[in-house]
């Protein structure tokens, strides 16, 4: 666990994403690679597509090769059998490679095929009438929260969050909902792998100070945050919890600090997002 300061956003307005530090995955290891069952050919392969992001969008063999810490000629045969397939275009001009429009079929098939997704969304879709405002599922997956499925208002904040991006679970109010829902080892070791970021002047990075948020809003049965990821955000959250009462999923309201009513409003949207995170939890 790391605790590293960043600097502020210098627009309230139009806040800038700083990606999540556990998003980059290529550089962790990974459990069970070292199983006979393990394809290290699809392990670099997958490596080769995750080198690309919004500060990579069109790279050479040769950064591909350095991003990805894979040699040159397996960089060439991979991007070669990934653009044959359709999953890269190669610029002929260039000869740059980037992602390929059939690479959303994964998301389609994970967003047609998750039966939580299936069952929020119209409760979701009730939820940004009723309230006017951005409301998300959103999953977790490490130390991050992934968007799944994004309603996005016409007073929304941040139009840089789209469906797929990664935020760090434990100062954001979807990933606080879940973890609080985990049993606190658990929790505790989530933590213990995220770089505790102070992203904001309101960012909570303390460990223990984590926990203590993580139990209140257990008790709660909601989470809330003000200003912890970027300045004038408001996001309030209730988690989805399967059979067994574990979390799978989280639905939240984000709020912009212009339109925020203060501790009544907090009280009316928790209400809201707890009745819906109820209404689709114990099905899984």
């Amino acid at each position: 666990m790391k605790i590293k300061a960043a600097p502020l956003p210098a627009d309230a307005q139009a806040p800038a994403l700083v990606p999540s530090r556990s998003a980059a995955r290529g550089q962790t290891p990974v459990p069970g690679t070292e199983s006979s069952l393990f394809v290290g050919s699809v392990e670099k392969a997958m490596r080769v597509l995750a080198a690309f992001d919004e500060r990579h969008t069109h790279l050479s063999l040769s950064k591909i090769a350095s991003l990805t810490g894979l040699d040159l000629s397996a960089t060439q045969r991979f991007t070669h059998t990934l653009t044959t397939l359709g999953y890269l275009a190669k610029d002929p001009a260039t000869k740059a490679y980037s992602p390929s429009v059939r690479l959303l079929d994964f998301a389609f098939r994970y967003a047609v095929s998750n039966e939580v997704i299936g069952r929020a969304a119209p409760y979701l879709r009730q939820l940004s009438q009723e309230t006017e405002e951005t409301t998300n599922i959103t999953v977790l997956d490490g130390t991050d929260i992934v968007f799944a499925l994004r309603i996005v208002s016409r007073h929304v904040l941040n139009s840089h969050v789209i469906t797929g991006t990664r935020l760090p679970a434990y100062c954001t109010a979807p990933g606080l909902a879940i973890l609080s829902q985990l049993p606190e080892p658990e929790a505790r070791a989530i933590l213990d792998d995220s770089e505790l970021v102070a992203y904001t002047q309101n960012t909570v990075t303390r460990p223990e100070r984590i926990l203590e948020r993580l139990r209140l809003f257990r008790q709660r049965g909601y989470a809330h945050t003000e200003d912890e990821y970027y300045m004038g955000d408001i996001s309030t959250a209730a988690a989805i919890v399967d059979r067994q009462g574990r979390p799978v999923a989280a639905i939240n309201v984000a709020v912009s600090r212009p339109r925020w009513q203060g501790a009544d409003h907090e009280r009316r949207i928790a209400d809201l997002v707890i009745a819906a995170a109820s209404a689709v939890s114990g099905h899984t």
